[in-house]
């Protein structure tokens, strides 16, 4: 049980976590909350576990603005042939799209589990990856590479990829797309980190 007591001598802005079955007297949570504490609880339920991306990713969303029609339609091509189900979400043109529509629209099939993962391209998968980060629960990291796009899965749970239609080619494109949907997270440590990213995400709510 955490009491007013014990909320006034933990330091501002820092982290705690509550047991599980655990208590925040109301005294305590007002006071947590004036000194920008945050509280993870944690689980027996494995609240914390859930927050790892799925690992056997089966539906996959995908959107991009005018740059990424042909690099997108060979990432549609190529994901379809492995049998995984493509939410293609456009654009299918040349004609001038902006990148917080593509990827605010993958982001958002994501946060709601309506496909296990997304990727999102624009020229340099800068603002796809600004975009994408807005929703909660999105975490999207632009890689470049196949150690990037490991290491955006394994160590920090990124659900969408985001690609620069005019940084990689194609070949290279499909191999971090295989890497990055091919790598799973698994270990404690990391998956503990989500939780306090979640809860940065929870510091914004009034």
């Amino acid at each position: 049980m955490i009491t007013e007591a014990d909320a006034r001598v933990i330091d501002y802005g820092s982290t705690v976590t509550l047991v599980a079955g655990g208590h925040v007297t109301p005294l305590a949570a007002d006071t947590l909350k004036a000194r920008r504490v945050s509280v993870i609880r944690e689980s027996g339920d494995g609240d914390e576990a859930s927050l790892a991306p799925r690992a056997d990713v089966r539906t996959v969303a995908i959107g991009g603005d005018h740059t990424s029609v042909k690099l997108k339609a060979a990432i549609v091509a190529h994901l379809r042939g492995r049998g995984v189900a493509v939410h293609d979400l456009g654009t299918n043109s040349s004609e001038p799209v902006d990148y917080p529509d593509t990827a605010g629209a993958v982001a958002l099939q994501v946060a709601r589990g309506e496909a296990d993962a997304g990727i999102a391209i624009d020229g340099a998968g800068l603002g796809s990856t600004i975009a994408a980060n807005k929703l909660r629960g999105i975490r999207a990291a632009m890689c470049t590479n196949r150690t990037l796009a490991r290491y955006a899965r394994e160590h920090n749970g990124a659900n969408v990829l985001a690609l620069g239609s005019t940084l990689v080619t194609t070949p290279d494109a499909l191999d971090i797309v295989d890497t990055f949907l091919g790598t799973p997270m698994r270990e404690a440590r990391y998956i503990r980190r989500l939780a306090k990213v979640r809860e940065l995400e929870r510091r914004q709510q009034p």
